[in-house]
């Protein structure tokens, strides 16, 4: 829980946790409310309907991540190293935040909010593949299979590092960063 935070922002920590756990099929406001030790009703002063709750998780998590790919993309100007900053960035933010990897991964999906997150979780990077395919006049094709590799890269590095597979340490991100690197790697 958010210590000194408000109960709005207790609220979505709190369901983050809960879709997390639990999904959106078990989503309970009734148990998320009195995890946060306020009435049932309470959590419909900040949110209209449960929808609008899940609603406002999602903006939470596309606002958290955004801010974090801005100051990945940030540390670079070219686009290769832009690119491979911002997997890095996304694939330690899965890590450090595995509910919200269980909330983008659901397949089920109340009004489109869990497909919404992941399109703009995936949009930074994928407009970064595009734009480095289209510096270097890659064709469509090649597009497509960059974009698939390295999304299976960030995937499958988020997972193995979460499991313990492999530590969570600097070194083995730059590992998974260099095999990002290579895929675009012209020379």
């Amino acid at each position: 829980m958010i210590e000194g935070a408000g109960l709005r922002e207790r609220l979505i920590a709190a369901g983050i946790e809960e879709l997390g756990t639990r999904g959106l099929g078990d989503f309970s406001v009734r148990r998320i409310a009195a995890k946060c030790g306020v009435s049932c009703a309470a959590p419909y002063k900040h949110f209209a309907d449960k929808q609008a709750f899940i609603t406002a998780i999602v903006k939470h998590i596309s606002r958290t991540w955004d801010e974090r790919q801005r100051a990945a993309a940030a540390r670079y100007t070219e686009t290769q190293m832009r690119l491979v900053e911002v997997c890095r960035e996304y694939i330690s933010f899965l890590v450090e935040n595995p509910q919200l990897r269980t909330i983008i991964m659901q397949k089920d999906d109340i009004g489109g909010s869990m497909g919404a997150l992941r399109g703009q979780l995936s949009m930074q990077t994928n407009a970064l593949v595009s734009q480095y395919c289209d510096e270097v006049n890659m064709p469509d094709d090649v597009r497509t299979r960059k974009t698939y590799v390295v999304r299976s890269l960030i995937y499958g590095a988020a997972l193995l590092l979460d499991n313990g597979e492999l530590p969570y340490t600097p070194e083995n991100l730059d590992m998974v960063a260099a095999a990002i690197n290579r895929e675009f790697d012209l020379k």
